[in-house]
Order: C-alpha cells, then structure tokens, then sequence
C-alpha cells in the first residue's frame, strides 16, 4: 500500500519543461525503493546527463516525498541504460500531442530509423513536414513546420 502511494505522488510531479506529463509518465523516474519506515530512495534518469531541469525534479520529487512523511529522502540519479524516448508512456504522448509538441516515434532502440521518418503535426496530422531548425527550446526538442496548416512545432526527439 505504501508503494503504491509513493508511486502515485511521484506520478503527480510534473515535468518542470513540459508540464502537462508527470516525471513518471515521461519514464524518468525508474525506482522508489522503501528504506525503512521512514526512508525513500527514488531513482531518476534525466533525458540528457546535463539536463537543465535535473535540480528542479530533485527538488520537487523530495518536496512530494516529504509530504507523504518520510524524513529521510533520497533522489539518485543514474545514467545507466541512458533515458530513452520508448520510456515516455502512451498516456503522456496523448498528452505532448494535445500540448502541441509532436511526441517522437517509438524505435525499440534502432534510432536510426527515426531521422528519416516523415513527422506528423499534432495540429492537422498531416507529414507534409519539414525540419527548420534540429534544437528547438531545449535540448531535446526540434522545430518543424507544417505545409498544411502552416503551423510552426516543435517534436520531441527520438532518443
């Protein structure tokens, strides 16, 4: 029961870009482990290793860790296997979607295959797309333009 409680705080944390998904669904937090009866170790996997957001996730998963009780919390980052975009849930590209920003393609770890596939706008649907611009306003993210609509976007990228 506390497990499940700690996950559903932790799924209540947003994504400090992108507020409309929570950490979990964006596949960043990987573990929350109980250490003791008031101890949490929760394990985050940042899209990049030199995310800008990496403090503010730390602070906010404590803060959230903090108002179910535990005393002791500890947010531990890891690197290892590296944040893949497959991690982000179906829920949470409904979600990027509806934001405006493209979710990018599922790949099963052959990344290669997304560089060429046509892009979808989440506006019209339509892949009459281009790339303006590979870095958009962060790191993982690239602007595209639709043809159709004529709507500038931004895709998250494939990672």
């Amino acid at each position: 029961m506390k497990q499940e409680r700690i996950w559903q705080a932790l799924n209540e944390v947003a994504d400090p870009e992108i507020p409309v998904v929570s950490l979990v669904e964006m596949g960043i937090v990987r573990e929350a482990r109980l250490d003791g009866d008031d101890a949490v170790t929760v394990v985050i996997t940042p899209t990049f290793s030199g995310c800008p957001a990496l403090h503010v996730m730390r602070q906010e998963i404590e803060a959230k860790m903090r108002a179910l009780g535990f005393a002791q919390v500890t947010v531990e980052t890891t690197l290892h296997p590296p944040w893949s975009s497959d991690w982000i849930s179906d829920a949470a590209r409904q979600k990027l979607k509806a934001f405006g920003l493209a979710p990018p393609p599922q790949h099963n770890g052959r990344i290669e295959l997304t560089f060429l596939a046509p892009v979808a706008c989440p506006y019209c649907d339509s892949t009459n797309t281009g790339v303006k611009n590979n870095f958009g306003s962060t790191l993982c993210r690239a602007i595209h333009y639709c043809y159709a609509c004529q709507q500038p976007f931004e895709q998250f990228k494939a990672l």
